[in-house]
């Protein structure tokens, strides 16, 4: 029997035959089988089109990052990109987002040619999150991911479209509890659940301080049993696959999570630098190099720990982060009248939270600005290295035995 008939149609031909041999289960979501592999969320525009639909061609779950999708559609920064002060600015400007959105799950699903899931990852802590998950459902998509503070409103928000896959991103057990009664009450359950280790991954991070990131209550070893056996007393554990986030790079991460009891793994930086990547070059080069020596964690502009690559913004603004958090204030205005965050520390003037324009930073690093982005980053070492290789080769990768490998 040829490898991919034990398979859904929504894993190619190519590969099934990866999965067949790896000995890897498959995911089961959204009533498709799948890959056990899901490319994270990666905005500012890092994970668009592209990258998405390339992962849910091979089978995976690719996955669009709703943060300011303007930025790679020239007319719609032609209309947005020079606005000042103004009450219409930010309507305007989100907008343009939608409307970017949209195109990018259309062109996103026609580049996944039916198979696979697509997803919309959109931050809780966004001032449009409610508008931006309703025109993600509206539009098609299969599944939202959300993190960056509580969905405990997702099932509201999505009680019309009962076929879309609900994922909530959490970090311990404790999270998941309180997520899983609290949308009981609302008659849904999450579909999945990302467990994101705030230790390992990129980008904000799932813990209150930087001083929690090293609580081993976040450890796989911990989380994934503890959260499993909560679901087994419920008993929906067959209902809610885990997927485990934070540092995965091969086949072996892949292989000792599943013996933990998740069902699949969520990889953000090794897509990030793959060739359909949807940011620039540069970009790609600053992740693929970094050591793990040139990580830095810091409290984020949305409040929440954050690691990245220490760039010359980086550190510039690190060394002057006490004296611009010593005059805090509160300002009039957004700096870009965008209002991207529901609370911002810049804008609000918030003690302890970020000092610096969020969405000025992450979107210098999508054009591959060195010297001006903020280039978000998990920890290990990638997969290939420095190269930048293909959605397939990657996938391939982390789907193969490295003994095969070095046998083949």
């Amino acid at each position: 029997m040829h490898a991919s008939s034990a398979f859904s149609p929504a894993i190619s031909a190519e590969s099934a035959t990866w999965l067949a041999r790896s000995g890897l289960r498959a995911l089961n979501l959204g009533g498709r089988t799948l890959l056990p592999v899901v490319q994270g969320g990666m905005g500012i525009g890092v994970s668009a089109h592209r990258l998405a639909g390339s992962v849910a061609a091979l089978g995976g779950v690719g996955t669009l990052s709703s943060v300011d999708l303007r930025r790679h559609h020239p007319d719609l920064m032609a209309q947005t990109g020079h606005l000042g002060a103004g009450e219409d600015t930010k309507r305007l400007i989100d907008a343009a987002n939608l409307e970017a959105l949209r195109r990018e799950i259309s062109a996103a699903r026609e580049l996944a040619q039916g198979r696979g899931l697509l997803a919309i990852n959109v931050m809780r802590a966004v001032s449009e999150y409610a508008p931006t998950v309703r025109c993600a459902l509206e539009s098609g998509i299969d599944a939202v991911v959300v993190g960056a503070g509580l969905p405990l409103d997702l099932p509201d928000l999505a009680q019309d479209h009962p076929q879309a896959a609900l994922i909530p991103i959490l970090s311990d057990a404790r999270g998941v509890q309180l997520i899983v009664k609290k949308w009981e009450r609302k008659k849904r359950l999450p579909d999945a659940i990302v467990i994101e280790h705030p230790r390992l991954a990129g980008g904000h991070l799932g813990a209150a301080r930087i001083a929690d990131l090293n609580d081993p209550r976040f450890d796989f070893e911990n989380v994934i049993p503890q959260s499993i056996e909560f679901l087994k007393s419920a008993g929906i554990e067959k209902e809610i696959p885990l997927i485990a986030a934070g540092g995965i790079r091969s086949f072996e991460d892949i292989a000792r999570l599943q013996s933990l009891g998740a069902a699949a793994v969520q990889l953000g930086t090794p897509f990030a630098v793959t060739e359909e990547g949807d940011a620039h070059p540069e970009f790609k080069r600053v992740l693929a190099q970094a050591k793990e020596d040139d990580m830095l964690e810091f409290t984020s502009v949305a409040g929440l720990p954050a690691r990245a690559v220490a760039t010359p913004w980086l550190r510039a603004y690190l060394k002057i982060e006490s004296k611009l958090q010593a005059v805090v204030h509160h300002k009039a205005h957004c700096t870009k009248y965008f209002d991207c965050l529901a609370q911002c520390g810049l804008r609000d003037g918030l003690p302890g939270w970020g000092q610096f324009c969020i969405d000025n930073q992450l979107a210098a690093a999508l054009r591959g600005d060195v010297k001006k982005g903020l280039f978000f980053r998990g920890v290990g070492t990638l997969p290939f290295g420095e190269q930048i290789r293909s959605v397939r080769d990657l996938v391939e990768r982390l789907l193969t035995r490295q003994g095969a490998l070095q046998h083949a």
